[in-house]
């Protein structure tokens, strides 16, 4: 015979649905509470609780083992711990059952036992139903609706066990609810909450109608027919892209099923939502051709930006215009979702017409002279067809193979347009520092409207470069990705703000002078008011050599602080966005001549004798020396007409950029 307890118990865990473990747990910890209460058990003191076989409690305290006890509260005799842990010795602390308990001990166990068990039954209620509907994110399930209104739905799912919300945004457009009415939801979020699971389901989700092919047609649910993309406007018009994974298999054919049960049942669940069936190729220009049904294209011109916005020109019969376009432009923009391409349609007239306005501009003028006949055809239907008369299928071919000649010549146009771009952007990109292109575009604190645009650049090197090579070009990005106007004037001053320092590696273990090699810098000319740097040749000052370059010391690996690069010095504010690379010439003047006769005859001591001053001693002149070629010191040596002698000079520097100007001491 069961006892009461286990009757209760297992009453408990069917009402509730919970685990077994759970409810014991809560169980034993609400006698843990009750008896601490009662006995007022110190914190140090180990209380544990146990459900025997025959669902009476038992309360387990940790007691020292005595040989006289003096309070059963914290102390046990060795017989009696000897019952529970026969390998008990006196000093011991061992866990044993309490037999004694107060009067009081149980009311105040069952009013504790009510709070906590009651308190643990919610919170793993609540951990339950999270644990079941996050694994259900994402499926379809039915529910009642509790609450209807014009903001948002409140339903019951699962026969009451979980609540869920259905927001504004998630509900279909003309779809009245009422309550008490059943209706299947999509599972669109679950959060965790205090006061349990947040659900939130969805009726208006592409997904939901992802789902609903699954249910209805085997094969997709099979693996045998894949869902490409799906492109849907709730309660209106959706179309679906469905491959066929196995040979023999009608992808179109199995999801409309025979005479169309299959989707009909759909399009029954989803209030009589128009769904467009539409088999996915690989091919871009049918692919797109076929999400434009079910009007009929004459041919697609795909063109792809540097900025991967792709863009298909489609060109349509004249009485297929206003189907391909679609109420609203509903068919046109349903069918870009489901492509990712930017679709431009046009009809064979117009396109027609279009290029008949800019047939003396190149380069639709080399058509007067290789395609003169054609030309003149497509005049004489344009005019008839101006004038209302009717065009004949064999005319509207003419005009067809007209607009196709055009737009091809206008593609080739474009494109060699984009090539060019894309060669001034590979031009411009040595000059960005390679540190840029490590630099998240985050830190130069645009707006979040500009970041939105400009992020598909990932980089500030990316961005600098497009403000240098193609300043139109991201103008124009920014104008259609919505920014504001003044967006390119932050962006300038956001890089013009921007300091990006210059790691330079060197060899430390080497005992020799580095080597420095000879170098000429590019001049780029990006703008008007660019910063040309004079052309420098670095060498090590004792190793004087006869040369028409200016001379410098190498640079020192710790005492030079570290240089830095900012964009103004690369970045003009010139409107100008051509970029030219090209070598400055070295020219020899007088003073380079001179310089080379007074060097070739010039002794070591008289050398040393323009650089230190004659009251210097050899220690302070070898200190100096050996400082000198530790050091950079920017020193350079310039023959000086007015005096007639070779003099060392030490440049300062102009700019933050760290280019060398005028001479400004004498040593």
């Amino acid at each position: 015979m069961k006892s009461d307890f286990t009757l209760a118990f297992n009453e408990i865990l069917e009402a509730r649905t919970l685990p077994k473990e759970k409810v014991l747990d809560a169980l034993r910890q609400a006698l843990v509470s009750a008896y601490r209460r009662d006995a007022n058990v110190l914190d140090s003191q180990q209380v544990d609780a146990e459900i025997n076989e025959t669902g009476q409690p038992v309360v387990l305290v940790e007691k020292e083992v005595v040989d006289a006890v003096y309070s059963h509260y914290t102390e046990v005799s060795l017989e009696e711990a000897r019952e529970s842990n026969p390998q008990a010795q006196i000093g011991d602390m061992a866990m044993v059952p309490v037999r004694r308990l107060s009067s009081a001990f149980g009311r105040i166990a069952a009013q504790t036992a009510k709070q906590v068990i009651l308190q643990h039954i919610r919170e793993a209620e609540r951990e339950t139903l999270y644990s079941e509907f996050i694994e259900r994110e994402g499926d379809l399930t039915v529910g009642t609706v509790q609450s209807a209104g014009s903001g948002t739905i409140t339903l019951t799912l699962d026969s009451g066990r979980a609540e869920a919300i259905m927001p504004v945004q998630h509900r279909t457009p003309h779809e009245r609810y009422r309550a008490h009415d059943k209706i299947r939801v999509y599972i669109a979020e679950v959060r965790r909450n205090n006061r349990g699971p947040q659900i939130i389901v969805s009726r208006n989700h592409k997904n939901m109608l992802r789902r609903l092919l699954e249910y209805e047609v085997p094969e997709i649910f099979n693996g045998q027919i894949e869902i490409r993309s799906i492109a849907r406007e709730a309660g209106y018009r959706s179309k679906v892209a469905v491959a066929a994974l196995q040979e023999g298999i009608d992808a179109v054919g199995a999801c409309v099923g025979m005479r169309g049960m299959r989707i009909q049942n759909i399009v029954k669940e989803l209030n009589n939502e128009k769904i467009d069936i539409i088999e996915w190729d690989a091919d871009p220009e049918r692919f797109i051709a076929r999400a434009l049904s079910p009007a009929r294209v004459s041919k697609v011109f795909l063109e792809e930006e540097i900025d991967n916005v792709r863009t298909a020109t489609v060109i349509v019969p004249e009485d297929q215009l206003s189907l391909a376009i679609g109420k609203e432009g509903q068919n046109a923009r349903l069918a870009a979702k489901l492509t990712g391409w930017r679709i431009d349609i046009k009809s064979v007239v117009e396109a027609a017409q279009n290029a008949m306005s800019k047939i003396d501009e190149p380069p639709l003028a080399s058509i007067q002279e290789t395609h003169d006949e054609l030309l003149a055809e497509t005049f004489r239907i344009l005019d008839k067809k101006s004038n209302n008369r009717v065009v004949t299928p064999e005319e509207y071919s003419t005009i067809k193979k007209f607009v196709e000649l055009a737009e091809s010549l206008l593609y080739y146009e474009r494109e060699e347009g984009r090539q060019g771009r894309r060669d001034m952007i590979e031009a411009v990109r040595p000059l960005v520092p390679d540190a840029a292109f490590d630099m998240p575009l985050e830190e130069l604190e645009l707006a979040s409207d500009i970041m939105h645009v400009i992020g598909r650049l990932t980089n500030i090197g990316e961005l600098w470069v497009r403000f240098m090579a193609d300043e139109d070009g991201l103008e124009k990005l920014l104008h259609d990705g919505g920014a504001n106007t003044d967006s390119m004037d932050a962006i300038r001053d956001a890089l013009d703000d921007l300091v990006i320092p210059e790691v330079v590696e060197e060899d430390e273990d080497s005992d020799s002078d580095p080597v420095i090699e000879e170098t000429e810098p590019a001049e780029a000319s990006i703008a008007p008011d660019i910063v040309e740097t004079p052309e420098v040749v670095t060498e090590s000052v004792p190793d004087v050599e006869t040369t028409p370059e200016v001379i410098e010391e190498p640079p020192a690996p710790i005492e030079e602080p570290e240089a830095v690069a900012t964009v103004a010095d690369v970045i003009s504010e010139s409107d100008e966005a051509s970029i030219e690379v090209k070598r400055k010439p070295r020219t020899r003047n007088d003073d380079d001549v001179q310089y080379e006769q007074y060097m070739d005859n010039i002794s070591d001591d008289e050398f040393e004798d323009y650089i230190f001053d004659d009251d210097d001693s050899d220690d302070v002149k070898e200190s100096k020396s050996t400082k000198k070629r530790g050091k950079n010191k920017k020193r350079t040596l310039v023959y000086d007409e007015d005096l007639g002698e070779v003099v060392a000079k030490r440049r300062r520097k102009r700019g933050r950029g760290g280019d060398y100007d005028e001479y400004d001491e004498y040593f």
